[in-house]
């Protein structure tokens, strides 16, 4: 339900208090801020509250060392409003950049995760019972139509939760009456009530420019797709994008207590020994054909997903399918599918056994190869040699003929996940994944398979035609002649 206009702006986030925060008098709430105008306006109401409520009040910084001088103003204009109110001011920061290049991650999620690592080291030490965190309605909208267009289902499309339990370790036997949790009481709330609110009790804020940024996705949502849907599809599309996902939490909170008392019936955990000394088969499950085949289909995917997520594994819509597929009564028995983190599920007579292997050693390579020059690789028994040649040069079986000459030298190694390629007579760069599994290229033949970069492009894939792009069209320019040839 949406809240519009300053007064009933106070009473959506009153209401949120009091139905997520469960505050008992005395408890500690610290307000996550930014110095951005919905974290600035959450503090400013908390600030209006606390008296009723009953509440202590802290501000809690993170500085992500994103944007240089800028983050540092940011973090002193949030320590200059704590101390404006005389409330206590918890900071850390942390080198987003960096983290995210080490695991792997957006800059968002990087942001996210070192924050809220944060945010759990504050409420495991005590230091606070519960942080409030600023998300908008529009933030919800935002984030449904984000996670729709990825492909999430409706445990995606419940979007962001109002109140996120994190709960530390306990002893066993211990009670957990009160778990600290992240709230968000601005969630009912539009981002121009906020900015409304603001004006009229003439609060100024920070401006992040990184929040203009087309690069990221999040933002060409929030600049450029929600407010066409608003002028042309529906200009109430955040409102019901937000009840989308309220309707979507709800039935995900039904899903979690229907699979719950389904699961135990049918799934049978078991750890096994290895079988072999291959050391195969460490840990197999089994789910009762048999009994899934009795339920409807929203049901039996439900369970599907439940079973894979006790092992630790997420699945895709299209691994649930596959498996649904092979656990038919009209599927043949001794029917599999190879799911992610080596994860393998055979059906049996009467089950579906997931059985996991050890995952195989990863070996890879990396040589430089000067222009001219030629390298050995001898993980895979061959020896890549550059020359540089006239561009009319004819090229034969075993050659590729690039141009113009690169400035440095060449790489060879290994393809790596995410590589792409861009073979001639194609629309586009395809992932080599992809280009691998069309000539049904498997095991460690295609863990091995070579490319060679020219900076970070790929210029040469064994067994592809070179970009078209990439060939020297002036006939007195220079290309570089690439052969393959056995290692002797």
């Amino acid at each position: 339900m949406y809240y519009g206009g300053v007064e009933r702006l106070k009473k959506s986030v009153t209401q949120s208090i009091r139905k997520h925060a469960l505050l008992k008098p005395g408890n500690r709430l610290g307000v996550a801020v930014s110095g951005g105008a919905d974290s600035v306006a959450l503090l400013r109401l908390m600030l209006e509250l606390r008296g009723d409520m009953g509440f202590l009040l802290s501000v809690v910084h993170f500085n992500h060392k994103l944007r240089g001088t800028e983050s540092e103003d940011d973090e002193l204009f949030v320590r200059n409003l704590a101390s404006a109110h005389k409330l206590e001011f918890f900071c850390d920061s942390g080198d987003v950049a960096t983290h995210a290049r080490e695991v792997g991650l957006s800059l968002e999620a990087a942001a996210r995760r070192l924050r809220y690592e944060y945010f759990r080291k504050l409420l495991e030490s005590h230091a606070l019972n519960r942080i409030a965190t600023a998300h908008t309605m529009n933030d919800q909208a935002e984030t449904v139509l984000l996670k729709l267009a990825r492909g999430a289902g409706s445990r995606g499309l419940a979007g962001v939760y109002p109140r996120l339990e994190m709960p530390s370790p306990v002893a066993a036997g211990e009670l957990r009456p009160d778990p600290a949790c992240v709230i968000r009481p601005l969630l009912w709330s539009k981002r121009q009530d906020v900015l409304e609110y603001l004006a009229v009790i003439k609060q100024p804020w920070r401006q992040d420019k990184s929040n203009r940024d087309l690069r990221h996705a999040r933002n060409r949502v929030r600049h450029g797709i929600l407010p066409r849907l608003e002028r042309h599809v529906n200009s109430a599309v955040v409102e019901v994008l937000s009840d989308a996902a309220e309707i979507a939490r709800a039935e995900e909170h039904y899903w979690e207590d229907e699979v719950s008392r389904l699961l135990p019936s049918m799934w049978k955990p078991r750890v096994r020994e290895a079988l072999s000394e291959s050391k195969r088969d460490t840990r197999a499950c089994c789910l009762d054909v048999g009994l899934l085949a009795e339920l409807p289909l929203a049901s039996q995917r439900r369970v599907v997903r439940a079973a894979a997520h006790d092992l630790g594994l997420g699945l895709e819509f299209r691994h649930v399918e596959q498996l649904l597929e092979i656990a038919s009564p009209l599927a043949a028995s001794r029917s599999s599918v190879m799911l992610p983190h080596q994860w393998t599920v055979f059906r049996d007579k009467c089950a579906l056994r997931f059985e996991r292997t050890e995952a195989p050693e990863v070996i890879s390579y990396e040589y430089n190869l000067a222009v001219p020059g030629r390298v050995e690789v001898p993980e895979i028994g061959r020896l890549f040699e550059s020359v540089v040649v006239a561009a009319a040069t004819p090229g034969k079986s075993n050659v590729t003929l690039l141009g113009p000459k690169p400035p440095g030298d060449l790489l060879v190694r290994n393809w790596r996940a995410g590589d792409r390629f861009w073979p001639a007579h194609r629309k586009g760069p395809m992932k080599i994944k992809e280009l691998l599994q069309e000539q049904h290229i498997s095991g460690a033949e295609r863990q091995l398979w070579p490319v060679i970069l020219s900076g970070e492009q790929v210029v040469w894939m064994r067994g592809f035609p070179s970009p078209s792009r990439l060939l020297t069209r002036e006939p007195a320019g220079e290309s570089v002649m690439i052969r393959e040839l056995p290692l002797e």
